[in-house]
């Protein structure tokens, strides 16, 4: 007799940091899951690839595969990053390794394929588009910043509804797209709210998909405001920015961070003007989504590498993947 078990169908949306965390632990729960990834980023080793050699860019692409990779070494080979001042210094071998496959093959759906089958991956990751995109903050004025890496260093925050767009339009890729319809739950990762979330709503055909799909649409909400972006945020704010671009009642459910980290750590933050986003409870409460808070921070050490051309960026308050993976799991089989 055959078996009616539905194996459920996940997919993740989002940039780097923030998918990795949630594919790292996800995995070991769903069998069948797909990272769709922002194709925005130009900054650090991705964006000297993507000058220097015309390609898509790799980086976020790279720690999607890492993050669903059953190889230990071949993750660490994937994210070495070399060392020095050289002409290589800042840049990984998995960015180089997919910008090489690209070249030779003149398709970069060709050459995260071929990386998936090196790192042995389990499920998917697929661009979100494979236009090249560049990134574009128009400010009240009228004024225009180009680039993502750009437009982060920039300071955003005074503008309350931040206008952001492409050079040229981008189409969904295909596949992205049968994804986002087929899937049972969409995962919005937490990222960077308008340089590695809104841009992949900036693709067309990816909001009306999430607005057609029957998935249960979770937001993994961020833990620390960026000044230059999010300053004074709350958990709704980066709701109600999300379903700007995305379509109102789009998320039906957000997990929000209800722990601390060490006050040493918070310290650190405060130097640089970084604070927790705030649990606004009051905007939360009677909202068109479920509010989920629970303990999703981790309080493992993180360890930066001083090779890394964004080491003076990279975050210290991260989530607990696997506190994550359990309440997605407990959201979907209830």
């Amino acid at each position: 007799m055959e078996s009616s078990f539905k194996t459920p169908k996940f997919v993740v949306i989002g940039g780097g940091t923030g998918s990795f965390t949630v594919l790292s632990a996800l995995k070991y729960y769903v069998q069948n899951i797909t990272a769709l990834v922002s194709m925005a980023d130009d900054g650090g080793s991705t964006g000297l690839l993507r000058d220097e050699l015309g390609v898509l860019p790799p980086g976020d692409i790279r720690q999607c595969l890492v993050a669903l990779s059953d190889s230990p070494h071949l993750r660490e080979l994937f994210n070495f990053r070399f060392p020095g001042d050289g002409s290589l210094a800042g840049h990984t071998f998995g960015n180089l390794f997919l910008s090489a496959i690209e070249m030779q093959s003149n398709d970069f759906a060709e050459a995260i394929k071929v990386a998936g089958e090196v790192l042995r991956i389990k499920g998917r990751v697929l661009p979100i588009t494979l236009d090249d995109c560049r990134l574009v903050y128009t400010d009240q004025h009228g004024n225009t910043i180009n680039g993502e890496h750009q437009i982060e260093l920039a300071d955003i925050s005074a503008d309350k509804n931040p206008k952001l767009s492409y050079e040229q339009p981008a189409t969904v890729n295909k596949e992205a797209k049968d994804e986002i319809l087929g899937a049972d739950m969409i995962v919005i990762a937490p990222g960077s709210l308008y340089t590695s979330l809104i841009p992949l709503l900036l693709v067309d055909g990816v909001p009306e998909a999430l607005q057609n799909s029957s998935a249960k649409v979770v937001y993994v909400a961020n833990l620390v405001n960026k000044p230059n972006e999010t300053k004074g945020y709350g958990v709704s704010d980066y709701v109600r920015e999300l379903e700007r671009y995305a379509g109102s009642g789009v998320i039906d459910a957000v997990l929000y961070n209800t722990d601390q980290p060490d006050q040493t750590t918070l310290d650190q933050y405060y130097a640089k003007e970084e604070f927790p986003v705030e649990v606004d409870l009051q905007n939360l409460i009677g909202a068109s989504y479920e509010p989920i808070g629970g303990k999703f921070l981790s309080h493992k050490k993180t360890i930066v590498g001083p090779d890394d051309p964004l080491s003076h960026i990279r975050s210290l308050i991260r989530h607990d993947a696997d506190a994550v993976a359990r309440a997605l799991m407990k959201i979907y089989y209830s």
